[in-house]
């Protein structure tokens, strides 16, 4: 790669990224009053973690039987109120004892 197409790229992505931040600010000059709109836009984080994170959690382990495992352990115990290290040991461990299964 040259030299100076390392520097357009970068300067792109500066762009960009610069863009996605700066345009709400721009569009919505005054604080958004609609309960509705607030509340949508208060889960907006969670969902695109979530949608980051899912599809890499059902590849992870290389088996989908024992990510299904996995996944399913974790809603059982997040389901319960567990804090985040126990969710994550139970998904670790069942995906693991399951994997353990000969024939998966």
């Amino acid at each position: 790669m040259k030299s100076g197409n390392f520097w357009i790229y970068l300067l792109v992505m500066f762009g960009v990224t610069y863009l996605i931040r700066v345009l709400p600010f721009v569009a919505f000059r005054k604080k958004i009053e609609n309960r509705y709109v607030r509340s949508f836009l208060a889960y907006i984080p969670y969902t695109v973690l979530g949608a980051m994170t899912f599809p890499a959690v059902l590849y992870a382990t290389g088996s989908l039987v024992t990510a299904l495992a996995g996944v399913a352990a974790a809603f059982a115990a997040a389901w319960r109120g567990k804090g985040l290290f126990t969710v994550a040991a139970c998904a670790s461990v069942t995906a693991f004892a399951v994997g353990l299964i000969p024939g998966l």
